[in-house]
């Protein structure tokens, strides 16, 4: 038939944060020590960025469809599902998973 009312299967574990490769520079600026590592690293945070920004999207249509299904009582009835999304919502970079930055402060607009 269809498991559309079927409990939602979510893997329950955490990746480890993916290899970074940084800029050649003493400041962070200029040729990158190893491209290809580079390359790697900017195409695996893109992916990153992508799976955080579903995982947020998933969790706004639970909140949307508990809204409307508890009508007047989800003040009560979506706390928890709320609470999740919220929780995900304002952590950094949104849940992403990431290298172990030496410069927190540094950021290149990804």
């Amino acid at each position: 038939m269809t498991d559309m009312y079927d409990e939602k299967r979510v893997p329950d574990f955490a990746l480890p944060p993916y290899q970074h490769e940084d800029h050649g520079g003493p400041n962070g600026l200029g040729r990158a020590k190893n491209p290809v590592k580079y390359l790697q690293s900017i195409e695996q945070r893109a992916r990153e960025r992508q799976v955080a920004v579903e995982t947020v999207r998933l969790l706004r249509q639970d909140v949307i469809a508990c809204y409307r299904k508890e009508g007047v009582n989800h003040y009560e009835n979506c706390k928890e599902v709320v609470e999740r999304y919220g929780r995900v919502v304002l952590k950094r970079d949104v849940g992403q998973v990431g290298p172990k930055w030496g410069d927190e402060g540094k950021n290149y607009g990804y």
